[in-house]
């Protein structure tokens, strides 16, 4: 079925790290109730996927939780871009898409938008990662990370990434520290209600391929498709130097196709908190869209 351009899109929600489609629900609401269309993925792993090992429950059973098996353990990039491929041409019969990527999800977004540019009409990262001159990991040793607390997840985290094959966070830790730390990293300007209730929508597990120089952003493909950046002022987890950093790199590697730029105040998690903000910049975005295709 070809997909008409004149369509309102929809809009597919790719998740971060640790996290699923279950924190974009009053996103989604607030666009809805602005006549907008979204879908959430999860991704391989992720959602009614994850593994909740018994160990995690309450009370729990450290030694157990360090060495449990994991569901994610063996997924890869190229799972998680595949899964949303398949995911964007199902939203694609329905007309045009917009692919809206959070954090770490700008990773397989980029990888989705490198093979597929034909399945997207506008790429929106919101303080996503999209690498153009590094790999991810590699951003962190550059200055403009030097303020980012990296103990904020090593506290809590539960057995060894080698041995478990996966990233295993037990984000219902008591220990004080730890939770100040999490919370410090990625929603500082939420209540300590808001933060408990999200950290309990997270899931400790996480696969460890973020990517090599081949999942970079190419001109030729992911160059293609108009994108815009939402950057979130206040994020702590992925400052403002480094967002600003990934745009510029986009738009030396695309001259012609710049970042359409737009910033919303608050943590690298309030957008989802308080979410009628940013629901109000993606109606724009949609209508910038439209617009472009009419």
């Amino acid at each position: 079925m070809q997909a008409s351009t004149h369509a309102r899109p929809t809009f597919v929600l790719v998740h971060g790290a640790f996290a699923n489609s279950f924190s974009f629900a009053p996103l989604q609401a607030e666009l809805a109730l602005l006549g907008h269309r979204s879908a959430a993925v999860d991704l391989p792993g992720h959602g009614f996927a994850a593994t909740y090992t018994r160990a995690y429950q309450a009370p729990q059973d450290p030694e157990g939780l360090a060495t449990a098996p994991g569901s994610i353990k063996g997924v890869t990039l190229a799972d998680n871009a595949a899964h949303l491929i398949g995911f964007l041409e199902r939203a694609r019969r329905n007309g045009p898409v917009i692919l809206v990527a959070h954090s770490r999800g700008g990773v397989t977004a980029t990888a989705a938008a490198n093979a597929r540019p034909d399945l997207i009409d506008r790429i929106v990262y919101v303080s996503a990662w999209c690498p153009v001159v590094l790999d991810v990991g590699d951003y962190y040793a550059e200055p403009e990370m030097a303020g980012v607390d990296a103990a904020s997840l090593a506290l809590a985290m539960a057995g060894n990434p080698a041995e478990l094959g996966l990233l295993r966070v037990n984000f219902r830790t008591a220990d004080r520290n730890a939770l100040a730390a999490l919370r410090a990293a990625f929603l500082a300007d939420g209540t300590d209600e808001e933060f408990l209730a999200f950290l309990n929508t997270f899931q400790p597990d996480e696969n460890l391929d973020a990517g090599t120089s081949a999942d970079r952003a190419r001109a030729a493909t992911w160059g293609r498709i108009p994108k815009s950046f939402v950057r979130l002022a206040d994020d702590a987890s992925m400052p403002l130097a480094m967002q600003d950093r990934l745009i510029r790199e986009g738009d030396e590697l695309t001259p012609d196709n710049p970042y359409d730029v737009r910033t919303l105040a608050g943590s690298h998690l309030k957008w989802l908190v308080d979410p009628a903000p940013a629901a109000r910049v993606l109606d724009e975005i949609a209508e910038l869209t439209v617009r472009a295709a009419g």
